[in-house]
């Protein structure tokens, strides 16, 4: 993913999930079905329209952060966009009160359109604007999978296939980035970028390449993209899979490996597994599912550490093992504590009363930072995570 300036970075069975990993009560008693989230959800989606959206006058677009500063583009990247398209979807379903969002939701998806550049042979979401709005930037390939996915998801909340088509799209262009060379190590895996410069073969956009096809073959059953699903996810397995749960970022052309561990890599790996199994049957994907739940759960609990990652990338994790939960045959309460204990959290130390806004670090997680700027990126992901928890209530 191209990352805001702030947030850039150094790049079976359900019921097993919660054997010794489960936390105090997530919840306090005396509250409503959908609990504390459903409120916080639209409180948090509220400040995000009032000091992030540009309105309809500016094509529905964001900026990155507030305050905004000379040196800023004038709108946000595409990856922020994408994550205030998808906070909206999530809005939308909430219970109960979801219909007054659909409206909202369906002009996302037309903004995030302008970020598509139909280039002669290459086309894709640029992830900056390209003219005649701003100059256009690189395909990546990490993002093009996030806009498949939100575009899979509006297309469940919705049934138009206009969603549908614009996924399998998006399909073709991650496919691109498979990389067939065998001389390199480990072969396979996908690019990161549609550059020239690429060096690294990363399981990010893999693992959430992946799950976009496996998720393609489940509303359209056709076999290229289940075979594209279990190529990619396999490679991920036998590359970068350092423990249970746990995979390095990525693999260098030259063979080095970076092996900065993120909560998304662990999420799209269980949830591309779960998607695998109910679309085969095969139980080895439960399994290895629910073991990468175990192991990512027992690792990001110690210490800051969730705390410490990008609120994005936890949102994407959360709703990973949310999809799992949804294949198993009985409910897993261990992901549900702990995403509302780390919700919680949040809501106290990261949030600004005055305005709702989340503040983090410059790595976009742990303490609060007054001085920081509220992100477009981060304060959609609080909105997914509150949201969620709400629907997982109601």
């Amino acid at each position: 993913m191209k990352l805001p300036a702030r947030t850039a970075l150094a790049l079976a069975a359900a019921p097993l999930l919660c054997t010794a990993l489960c936390p105090a009560p997530a919840l306090a008693a005396g509250h409503p079905a959908t609990g504390p989230w459903k409120d916080r959800a639209v409180h948090t989606y509220d400040a995000l329209q009032r000091h992030l959206y540009q309105g309809e006058e500016n094509h529905g677009l964001y900026q990155e952060a507030t305050p905004h500063r000379s040196t800023d583009n004038a709108h946000s990247y595409l990856w922020p966009m994408r994550e205030a398209a998808a906070a909206t979807v999530d809005m939308a379903g909430l219970p109960g009160s979801g219909r007054r969002y659909t409206a909202d939701a369906a002009e996302r998806f037309t903004t995030l359109e302008l970020y598509f550049e139909p280039r002669d042979g290459r086309p894709g979401y640029d992830s900056y604007l390209p003219a005649p709005l701003g100059q256009g930037g690189d395909v990546f390939y990490d993002d093009n999978s996030v806009v498949g996915l939100t575009l899979l998801d509006q297309y469940s909340a919705t049934g138009d296939a206009a969603y549908l088509r614009r996924a399998e799209l998006t399909f073709d262009v991650v496919s691109r980035g498979w990389d067939d060379d065998p001389a390199k190590e480990c072969p396979g895996g996908m690019d990161w970028v549609d550059s020239p410069a690429n060096n690294m073969r990363a399981a990010n956009v893999t693992g959430l390449a992946a799950e976009l096809a496996a998720r393609l073959h489940q509303e359209t059953r056709r076999s290229r993209y289940l075979t594209s699903a279990q190529r990619w996810y396999e490679w991920n397995w036998s590359c970068l899979r350092q423990s249970p749960g746990l995979y390095r970022n990525s693999l260098g052309d030259d063979g080095s490996v970076n092996s900065t561990l993120w909560t998304y890599n662990s999420g799209a790996m269980v949830g591309t597994a779960a998607i695998l199994y109910r679309a085969t049957g095969d139980r080895t994907y439960l399994k290895r599912a629910v073991q990468d739940a175990e192991g990512s759960l027992a690792y990001w609990k110690q210490g800051e550490r969730l705390h410490d990652q990008p609120a994005i990338f936890n949102a994407i994790y959360f709703d990973n093992l949310r999809i799992l939960d949804e294949a198993g045959p009985a409910p897993a309460p261990a992901y549900r504590q702990t995403e509302s204990a780390y919700a919680e959290r949040v809501w106290k130390e990261n949030r600004d009363p005055s305005t709702g806004l989340f503040r983090f670090q410059p790595s976009g997680g742990g303490a609060y930072d007054p001085d920081a700027s509220a992100e477009t990126l981060e304060q959609s992901a609080m909105v997914q995570i509150f949201a969620g928890l709400a629907t997982d209530a109601s």
